[in-house]
């Protein structure tokens, strides 16, 4: 199908996108963003109300648009993140509402998020299970929750977050997502770290998931990260590890024997994050997943069955010999 291209109102004066691409493009690559021309591109697409790819057919910015324009080309030269302007972050098949107050998410968590997706599948496909249970915690705009909702609908989801700000970004996308008739998560305000969280599913969930606050107190962050993502968000103690070794602790209570856990975590974790889950003691399969710049990136590991007493288990030794 061909496209007609756009033609200005007659008598509306319009600014060429080109120039002020190319300005904008100056601006931000001077700030220090990476993706200085792709960003500028995303903005102009928001201001215009157009697809990235139509800019090359849009008529122009009004000089009322261009004024608007410029104004959000200065705040992300301020380093203030580009879904923050936009006030949405697209992560796999969703486009989902963030603002200042939620952390928000990164590209490579999608890799966490498919990951969870294959293994809700797997259990739904499993023994019958018509209803798997999925718990994410750690949750924030709800991410990895929604998308399993959204990809894999017979699935039960329970996204837990205590931070009140970002609990209304969560509670947000949820009803978003309802409405356009995904079916419904579950939002528990709770903390992940809390030793009595979720005690009704224990022994019962498929999959849990989470995507914790583990950045080393010491370790510097971008601008976008220090100013803005909530401290509690990102930081995870001196080693990164406060956090994630309380899920660890919890998920083991939470999993079903054979259910499956995934954490996201900091690239210099790679090889003690696998061994904090073989010390355990209830975890098997356990693997670490490199991101697409081959970074290690988030681990995942199976539930054991529970040893039985020592007595059972003397029995058990002795007929089995």
């Amino acid at each position: 199908m061909t496209t007609a291209p756009q033609h200005p109102s007659e008598g509306t004066r319009r600014n060429r996108p080109a120039p002020v691409l190319a300005e904008a493009a100056r601006t931000l690559a001077a700030a220090g963003v990476t993706s200085a021309r792709a960003e500028a591109e995303l903005l102009a697409a928001y201001v215009l109300e157009i697809p990235r790819g139509r800019l090359a057919l849009a008529d122009g910015f009004t000089d009322e648009q261009l004024d608007g324009y410029r104004a959000l080309v200065a705040r992300r030269s301020r380093r203030e993140p580009l879904q923050y302007l936009t006030g949405t972050a697209g992560f796999r098949h969703l486009e989902l509402a963030v603002g200042p107050g939620v952390f928000v998410p990164r590209p490579e968590t999608e890799l966490l998020a498919g990951w969870g997706v294959d293994q809700a599948r797997t259990a739904a496909r499993a023994g019958g299970r018509s209803e798997p249970l999925v718990v994410d915690l750690c949750s924030g705009s709800g991410a990895i929750a929604l998308s399993v909702a959204y990809e894999v609908p017979q699935t039960r989801v329970v996204a837990v977050e205590r931070s009140p700000e970002a609990l209304s970004w969560l509670r947000r996308n949820a009803a978003a997502r309802a409405a356009a008739g995904d079916r419904p998560i579950e939002v528990v305000a709770a903390d992940a770290t809390d030793p009595a969280l979720l005690d009704e599913l224990a022994g019962r969930v498929d999959v849990l998931l989470c995507n914790p606050p583990y950045v080393p107190l010491a370790v510097a962050v971008p601008p976008e990260v220090a100013d803005h993502d909530p401290a509690e968000a990102v930081f995870g103690g001196a080693d990164g590890l406060d956090v994630i070794r309380r899920v660890i602790d919890r998920a083991g209570f939470l999993l079903r024997a054979g259910g499956v856990l995934g954490i996201e975590h900091d690239d210099s974790h790679g090889a003690v994050l696998p061994g904090l889950l073989a010390a355990d003691g209830r975890y098997a399969t356990i693997v670490d997943h490199r991101d697409l710049a081959d970074r290690p990136r988030f681990v995942t590991a199976s539930r054991l069955a529970d040893r039985p007493p020592p007595g059972a288990a003397a029995t058990w030794q002795t007929g089995s010999s």
